[in-house]
């Protein structure tokens, strides 16, 4: 069976459906895809075969994203916290003990708990636009999100209700992309088919109001690169209006060997840049997993 094949598969996890994409042989190295706001797994539908040759690639939906459960917020608790305990569970269930991560957007501070919780088993670091400095924050993006979590009055709620439409979910795969073209709108329309259904927008704001706790974890987890020098990859749309260029740069304060490539893409650099990425991912890997 060929390495290229794709696998979607649900399993049952604390008794809630997670769902996640699969591809490669069970005894390769193991490296593990967490995807971003608003997408789910279906952001790394072209990387996976592409790195399945050498890698167990798994890729799973967050709890309330994707193919997953969406319980509601009265069901199921909505933080960084909970949805990296669901990813955490997931891998124990399928047998995952190490393994190097990818992480963009929200799948970063699911990673930075992971690695917190159990520094042994992250053999390397893969960051697409994925935060863990102060620096990284673009002002004119963040500060609504901010304002609402400390103090989340409905005068603060109605622009984080407008971020949830059609037109910032279409920006966040547009902004910073030299060649729009090369993006499919395919993004957009199926993120925000699923951002529409019923109660998907109170698991948004719960986890807008939650942002916070992650800034908080930032002090930790840059002694956590300190002390591991944990070999890491920042391979960053460098026109990125979310996460800007110097939350890259940042990471070779703590981790001096850190690696930089700052691309001419956005926010959701696969997009157009599919194949530099596939290419400076497998480099880096091949000399640093072996």
């Amino acid at each position: 069976m060929s390495s290229h094949v794709v696998h979607h598969h649900t399993a049952t996890v604390n008794g809630l459906d997670v769902f996640y994409r699969e591809a490669g042989t069970p005894d390769a190295p193991a490296l593990v895809l967490l995807h971003g706001f608003p997408t789910s797994s279906h952001m790394f539908r072209n990387l996976i075969p592409a790195l399945s040759d050498h890698y167990r690639v798994i890729a799973p939906d967050m709890i309330g994203f994707g193919h997953s459960a969406m319980p509601s917020t009265e069901e199921f608790d909505y933080t960084f916290d909970s949805l990296t305990d669901m990813t955490a569970a997931l891998l124990e269930h399928l047998g995952v003990s190490r393994y190097a991560v990818y992480v963009q957007d929200y799948g970063a501070p699911i990673a930075w708990r992971l690695a917190l919780r159990s520094p042994q088993s992250i053999t390397a670091i893969i960051t697409q636009n994925g935060n863990a400095y102060t620096e990284g924050f673009v002002k004119a993006f963040w500060d609504g999100l901010f304002a609402y979590a400390d103090n989340p009055t409905p005068q603060n709620e109605k622009p984080l209700r407008g971020a949830l439409g059609l037109d910032v979910t279409r920006w966040q795969y547009l902004n910073g992309v030299s060649d729009p073209s090369l993006v499919s709108p395919d993004n957009w329309v199926i993120d925000q088919a699923l951002l529409d259904r019923p109660g998907n927008d109170a698991i948004q704001l719960a986890l807008f109001r939650d942002y916070p706790t992650n800034v908080a974890l930032y002090p930790r987890l840059q002694q956590y690169f300190r002390d591991s020098q944990v070999p890491l990859l920042a391979v960053w749309g460098g026109n990125d209006e979310i996460f800007g260029p110097d939350g890259a740069r940042a990471f070779q304060r703590d981790l001096p060997d850190a690696e930089v490539h700052l691309l001419e893409a956005g926010h959701f650099a696969l997009e157009s840049h599919l194949d530099e990425i596939t290419d400076i991912i497998g480099d880096f890997l091949a000399r640093v997993c072996t």
